[in-house]
């Protein structure tokens, strides 16, 4: 991960090479904590900030242990127990803000593993219950190019290759974010299996489609 973000960091301060690089100007927010972040886990120490939810009109100061960081589309993720009710959540460090590192130790949970508990996810999301199903889905021959060298999850295998389509088979939670990357492919992809997702994908389709409906 600190490969990544230091690569990251060199190609923003490599002014010479800036001819040769083109990086997106969509940069994320909050990564200047990352540092301080990683301070903390490292060193088992509890820290404090201000967490403004976008649901939320008013911001709260969480007391939390910091337990991990992840990365999302561009965007950074604390893992941390909140000492409100000691539960574990997720941060997006582009609403935390006046980050505190305190000279208070903690223990790291036996229970948690990084990779363990997001194996079977897609995104951030972790799911509280239930367990992650078998998902077919079908690409057209183009796209599924892009999808045999860039696979959705670690649990991608190709079911059947052919010049009409790629059929793959992946066992994931079915969450937010695994529906919403479905959705980015359009009608590039087609929902083959469970039945459930067929049903929400179709709905979310016919409900988006009403925006462009002709008005009376």
């Amino acid at each position: 991960m600190m490969e990544a973000f230091d690569l990251f960091n060199s190609l923003n301060v490599a002014h010479d090479l800036s001819p040769h690089i083109y990086l997106e100007n969509r940069q994320p927010q909050g990564t200047e904590n990352i540092y301080g972040l990683l301070h903390s886990i490292k060193n088992r120490l509890k820290i404090q900030f201000v967490y403004q939810k976008f649901i939320d009109e008013e911001s709260s100061t969480r007391f939390v242990e910091p337990v991990a960081l992840k990365e999302f589309r561009h965007r950074w993720y604390l893992m941390a127990i909140d000492d409100k009710d000691h539960t574990l959540k997720s941060f997006a460090l582009d609403r935390l803000s006046q980050l505190s590192i305190t000279n208070q130790k903690f223990s790291f949970p036996a229970f948690y593993d990084v990779s363990e508990n997001y194996k079977d996810c897609f995104g951030i999301i972790s799911p509280n219950g239930g367990g992650p199903e078998e998902i077919i889905l079908s690409f057209e021959f183009l796209q599924g190019k892009y999808i045999k060298t860039l696979p959705l999850h670690e649990s991608q295998t190709i079911l059947s290759d052919t010049a009409k389509e790629l059929l793959i088979s992946l066992k994931v939670y079915i969450t937010y974010d695994f529906i919403m990357e479905i959705l980015s492919y359009g009608d590039k992809v087609k929902v083959v299996k469970p039945a459930s997702l067929v049903h929400q994908v179709k709905m979310i389709h016919e409900e988006a489609l009403k925006h462009y409906s002709p008005t009376v």
